[in-house]
């Protein structure tokens, strides 16, 4: 089966170029929605992926109705092809059913794949250049060694809740039972709940 979706981007434009060109390609079930590419929640175009079974078509009018980035795209095509689906663009005259369009698709997901080899070298190249500056990255340590020695002897004190010990070095009860697992068995005591 032949599955048409369709989309445009404003409630000012209108759906008939699309609908028209789906149902000439014999799209036997039509699926239309306004919506801009920038929203991820695309209640139409998730229905009709629900709806395909495996050996129908899902054809679009341009590959950009389904996707907004390659990546959106590919994602979309390992979808499809998850399910045995395969995916026509008229105007692009892609058809992922033919060898040809198999191929671009193929290509298409090295792309993506080559870019995301790229942002990763970048990254890291990145980390070890902050890392050589004397830089270390992630968060800052919650509690500091002199932070961890006043919370124990508090907590030996045993005039503070852990609730309040927690409060003072301005952290949550359980970042303090992070770092002083004892901490656990001071709060049992004032029944305290050590879970939140």
């Amino acid at each position: 089966m032949l599955i048409g979706y369709g989309r445009v981007s404003t409630a000012e434009q209108k759906t008939e170029l699309q609908f028209d060109a789906l149902t000439a390609a014999g799209c036997e079930k039509l699926f239309i929605e306004k919506a801009s590419s920038a929203h991820l929640e695309r209640p139409q175009l998730e229905l009709a992926l629900a709806f395909a079974r495996a050996g129908d078509t899902l054809v679009v009018w341009k590959l950009d109705r389904i996707a907004r980035s390659l990546r959106q795209l590919i994602d979309t095509f390992d979808t499809l092809n998850s399910n045995a689906v395969g995916l026509r663009s008229l105007t692009e005259a892609v058809d992922t059913e033919t060898p040809g369009g198999k191929l671009i698709f193929h290509i298409f997901g090295a792309l993506a794949e080559f870019e995301r080899s790229l942002i990763r070298e970048r990254t890291n190249a990145g980390l070890l250049a902050a890392r050589a500056r004397g830089k270390i990255g992630g968060r800052p340590k919650a509690l500091t060694g002199e932070d961890i020695i006043s919370a124990k002897a508090l907590l030996r004190d045993g005039n503070l809740s852990v609730v309040a010990i927690a409060r003072r070095l301005g952290v949550t009860p359980s970042t303090l039972y992070r770092y002083l697992p004892a901490a656990r068995s001071c709060a049992k005591q004032e029944n305290i709940p050590t879970e939140f």
